[in-house]
């Protein structure tokens, strides 16, 4: 066996131990090594090599060719498994492996293939697969900062750059064209559990980065939409093409470094910098000027024009860059990125310019001069170049090269960068056949094709899909922008030629097949300056290339005319009766497609898959979502329907999603004896209607998924993903991702499957210590994107806030739905930590599981915080707690949104993706006023009143207007008792003389007034008056 070493491999502390298991495992005595073999997190089989009593060498094996390899990973100390960054936390029972020797004819069956092998170098590079690198790909892996790197399709640059990605330090920048090529160059990157202590990368698409320095307005403009808008301007514009006109204003007008084109630069551009002749340019700009106009009253925006806006709000940030596809970007976005670089020349920038189906006027001779202003000297600088090709049939790339012959031989040279041909390095020969559009060979070819996910239809442009979806009944059918990026074993082409014959043959104009017969391309320029065929037909050569380089083995070119001078050219002639093998695709394998071309946004592609192939039905069970939980309460406590239906569904719903109050009202408000076992029951009642993913056997629910879809909806609105999470059925978990189930899928609380795994750990020690790091590992969501109101920022799942906020997303709803230390409706350190307090180290690192460092990120990331990295994430409420900042938004699909009813990425306010407002309905009391702050800061409508509560707060309302009333009553009859009193005095005094005594019955009156006064003087006079009677009568 050939013994190979992963480049990031470290044996300086068991070196002798090493070398004696290495002679072993080269002798292939398995035994002597003491192997064992393990099973990765993925499914990839790993195998154990004792060292010495403390310490394992991990490793797997490769087979390339008839040879088997071993590939040594790295040494695991102290049989500490659950740190190995291949192992990634999976559980390893030394004891139970210890009786399970590995049988080594089974182990080379298992072998991961390698497609290419130096011959002498045993370094092996990894990502998501093993590479090594050719003498050509190693050179440019040494070589510094600024690298340019010219590549074809399949030349295995984007590995490359990614591998040398690894070395950079401090905040490095991953940016390509698409979004789908910069979240596959993250995956890759991070792939078996990479990380880079000194480095922080981002992996973003050019309109994601420009969304890091300011978040346009409105939706991104297309040419979909310019085609709209454009055919109802025809009428003013019929001399101009609509294609050509897209491009011009994309790859001239607004494309240059420095600003948008005035009409005078424009109209003063030489004869090659510009499609349309001058005398045409008037009038294109004043249809630019339009342009700019509807993308304002539509709402939309143009990245280009976006790109020269923000030029000025660029500010040094990165330490390293890498811009992939370069092609794909104007110099203007380019000159973009590069002026976030900290120091100018830590770049490296890779491409291949015969792929570009973009609208630009892109040349490496362009580019060059961004970086050095003096074109001469730009001149002098080399590029690397990677002639392999990796990926394509050896048939497919010799067409492929000849297509790159006639274009140098009609054009001339684009640049001397671009002057190559590719070398086919694939093992495979593969076959391109030349078909005539008849009908018995298409329905023959369509019956193949249509079965299987092996296989697509390629065409020119979107309008040309109305005639082969006439002949192709395969979902796989796409325009050439649409294929850009895709890889199929086998690619039907459809019409290319036939279709736009006149200009095929103005492209083959003058060539002949002698001059075709040469091994290399000489750099030459056209001649005539004047002449912009080139610039004209580039569209139709480069949308040809791209669609040779699409298939891995085979090519189908299907024509009407194929007697075309083209295909001479191309030695390519029609064959006899095509045979063509093409075994049908499972119903898994068209699940998986369609969840992979969504990641790609082709969605017509996705939606065409369910709609014809897959057929998936409803499910025949109600499904508690918010619109129908709203119905429920309504009918339960408002309307008081009969019968415990109703209650016993809301129930159900209380213990699946945790909701005490909803139990405790329904026990007191819907005299439901049942809800009073709430507290006993919701840890297993609530996996009523999902019990069945934690069995081992689940053929049933896969059953239901091949008939209602992979992400159709459970009773308690949970996709089958999260429930497998939850269940920690890991099986049945990479059962459900290998069908395509999304993991980013959510219910109507803003959860996804992670959310629902997460809960289940931070409640029940065994999910945390158990299958927790497995289910993460499968379904943690790559990032997580905010807008803070001014520009977009990335939680990747490497950061420290990353487990942070996915854990509070978590708490959120029971900082309103239970009781907590305080009234405030937030987090606060000892909460969160409780909550961490079973995770593994694999899932959560130990230092980051410490109240230190939890206080310092919620700290740094207040919004007031003057922090550079200051995400702005949290609010603070008091000294100690914290909640959500109520301004961020947070990124969603939003299907239905798009033209033609697609999907579209929209921002959507937090505390709506959290559905506040249906958090309320089940809050507590005391966290009301709390709602309404968080709902009045995140301009979200004032929060109803619960309906579950109505008739209470209805009946304490009417307690009080009864309190008020009998309080009134009695403050009236005492008012009345007062008045009459009065009154009575009143009269008395009106019918008796001062003099009068005193009523036996009347109150004295009170001491000072002046009928006290007078009473006094009257006693005192009638004593007087008394005493000289007594004296008169005593004489």
């Amino acid at each position: 066996m050939k013994l190979l070493e992963y480049s990031g491999l470290d044996t300086t502390r068991v070196r002798a131990a090493y070398a004696k298991v290495c002679e072993a495992l080269v002798r292939g005595d398995f035994r002597a090594a003491q192997v064992k073999k393990l099973v990765g997190p993925t499914g990839v089989a790993y195998y154990r090599a004792r060292l010495n009593d403390a310490d394992r060498l991990l490793f797997t094996l490769l087979r390339h060719g008839d040879e088997t390899c071993v590939l040594v990973l790295e040494v695991i100390s102290h049989h500490a498994y659950d740190k190995s960054r291949f192992l990634r936390g999976a559980q390893i029972d030394e004891a139970r492996i210890a009786e399970a020797d590995i049988d080594l004819p089974a182990g080379e069956r298992e072998a991961q293939p390698l497609r290419y092998l130096h011959p002498e170098h045993t370094t092996i590079h990894l990502l998501d697969k093993p590479l090594s690198f050719d003498d050509a790909q190693q050179a440019i892996y040494r070589r510094p900062p600024p690298l340019i790197l010219v590549g074809s399709a399949g030349s295995g640059k984007t590995a490359l750059t990614l591998e040398k990605l690894k070395h950079a330090e401090g905040e490095v920048l991953y940016v390509t064209h698409s979004a789908y090529l910069a979240q596959s160059a993250r995956d890759l990157y991070y792939a078996h559990g990479f990380e880079h202590a000194g480095q922080d990368a981002s992996f973003l698409s050019f309109r994601e980065f420009v969304e890091s320095i300011r978040v346009p307005a409105g939706r991104e403009a297309g040419w979909r939409d310019f085609a709209a808008w454009f055919a109802r301007m025809r009428q003013a514009f019929r001399d101009i093409d609509a294609h050509q006109a897209f491009e011009e204003i994309r790859g001239v007008i607004a494309a240059r470094a420095g600003g948008v084109l005035s009409r005078t630069d424009y109209l003063a551009l030489g004869v090659r910098q510009s499609i349309f002749p001058a005398e045409a340019r008037e009038r294109l700009y004043d249809l630019f000027d339009k342009y700019r106009a509807w993308l304002a009253e539509a709402g939309l925006f143009d990245l280009g024009l976006v790109a020269q806006d923000s030029r000025a709000l660029a500010a040094p940030r990165y330490d390293f860059v890498v811009v992939d596809e370069v092609q794909d970007l104007t110099p203007a976005q380019l000159d973009l990125v590069l002026a976030t670089l900290k120091k100018p020349g830590h770049f490296l920038l890779c491409g291949d310019s015969n792929q570009i189906v973009h609208p630009n006027f892109f040349s490496w001779s362009q580019v060059k001069s961004l970086f050095w202003r003096d074109p001469e000297l730009a001149k002098r600088q080399e590029l690397a170049v990677l002639t392999a090709n990796f990926r394509n049939g050896r048939e497919a790339t010799r067409v492929a090269n000849m297509l790159l012959k006639i274009k140098h031989r009609r054009f001339g040279s684009i640049d001397r960068e671009s002057n190559f041909l590719v070398d086919a390095t694939g093992g495979e020969a593969g076959e391109v056949v030349l078909m005539a559009d008849k009908d018995a060979a298409l329905r023959e070819l369509d019956k193949r094709v249509r079965q299987s996910t092996r296989f697509a239809v390629l065409v020119m442009r979107d309008e040309d899909k109305v005639e082969a979806r006439k002949r192709f009944s395969t979902p796989l059918l796409f325009s050439i922008h649409e294929a850009k990026g895709l890889e199929y074993d086998n690619i039907v082409l459809y019409r290319f030629v036939s279709d736009h014959r006149s200009d095929f043959a103005e492209i083959v104009d003058g060539v002949e097949a002698a001059d075709l017969a040469v091994e290399n391309l000489e750099y030459r320029r056209a001649r005539d300056k004047e002449d912009k065929s080139l610039e004209v037909y580039k569209f139709f050569v480069n949308a040809l290339y791209v669609a040779l380089t699409r298939a891995i083995r085979n090519l189908y070119v299907v024509e009407s005319d194929i007697g075309h001078p083209l295909f001479g050219l191309l030695g390519v002639a029609e064959g006899g009766a095509v045979k063509l093998e093409a075994a049908k695709s499972t119903l898994e394998d068209w699940q998986k497609e369609a969840r992979k071309l969504e990641l790609q946004g082709k969605q017509e592609q996705a939606d065409a898959i369910r709609r014809d192939i897959l057929r998936q039905s409803p499910v025949p069970w109600p499904v508690t979502d918010e619109a129908r939980l709203r119905e429920l309460l309504v009918k339960t406590f408002r309307e008081r329907a009969p019968g415990s239906k109703h209650r016993q569904q809301l129930y159900d719903y209380a213990t699946c999603h945790d909701e005490p109050e909803l139990a405790r009202l329904l026990a007191e408000e819907g005299d439901f004896a049942a809800a009073r076992a709430f507290e006993r029951q919701f840890a297993t009642h609530g996996r009523k209607t999902w019990m069945p993913y934690f069995g081992r056997s689940f053929k049933d629910v896969l059953r239901q998924c091949d008939q209602h879809g992979v992400d159709h909806r459970l009773p308690m609105n949970q996709t089958p993903l999260m429930a497998a999470a939850a269940a920690g059925n890991l099986a049945l978990v990479d059962a459900l991702l290998e069908r395509g189930a999304d993991p980013e899928a959510t219910d109507h609380y803003g959860w996804n499957a992670l959310h629902w795994a997460l809960r289940e750990s931070f409640r029940d020690p065994t999910h945390a210590r158990g299958p927790l790091a497995a289910v993460f590992e499968r379904v943690a969501p790559a990032h997580i994107d905010f807008n803070t109101g001014e520009r977009l920022v990335r939680v990747d799942r490497h950061h420290a806030e990353y487990f942070l906020v996915q854990t509070l997303w978590v708490l959120f709803r029971s900082r309103f739905t239970r009781p907590q230390r305080r009234f405030l409706a937030a987090f606060e350190a000892q909460a969160i930590l409780e909550a961490w307090q079973h995770l593994p180290t694999s899932v959560l690192r130990a230092e980051r599981n410490k109240r230190q460092h939890l206080s310092s990120v919620l700290a740094r990331n207040e919004v007031a915080r003057d922090y550079a990295y200051n995400r702005q994430l949290f609010r603070r409420v008091e000294q100690g707690w914290y909640q959500f900042n109520a301004q961020l938004a947070v990124r969603r699909r939003v299907r239905g949104a798009g033209l033609e009813g697609g999907e579209v990425e929209c921002w959507l306010p937090l505390f709506r993706a959290l559905n506040l407002p249906l958090v309320a309905e089940f809050s507590r009391r005391e966290t009301w006023r709390r709602v309404d702050e968080y709902a009045a800061a995140a301009k979200l409508p004032p929060c109803p009143t619960p309906i579950m509560i109505e008739r209470t707060i209805a009946r304490e309302e009417e307690a009080e207007r009864a309190r008020a009333e009998t309080l009134r009553q009695m403050e009236e009859l005492k008012s009345k008792a007062v008045a009459a009193r009065d009154k009575a005095k009143v009269d008395a005094r009106a019918r008796r003389s001062p003099w009068d005594p005193p009523q036996a019955d009347a109150r004295p009156p009170a001491w000072g007034t002046p009928q006290a006064k007078a009473r006094e003087i009257e006693r005192i006079r009638r004593e007087i008056e008394a005493r000289h009677a007594a004296e008169k009568d005593g004489k």
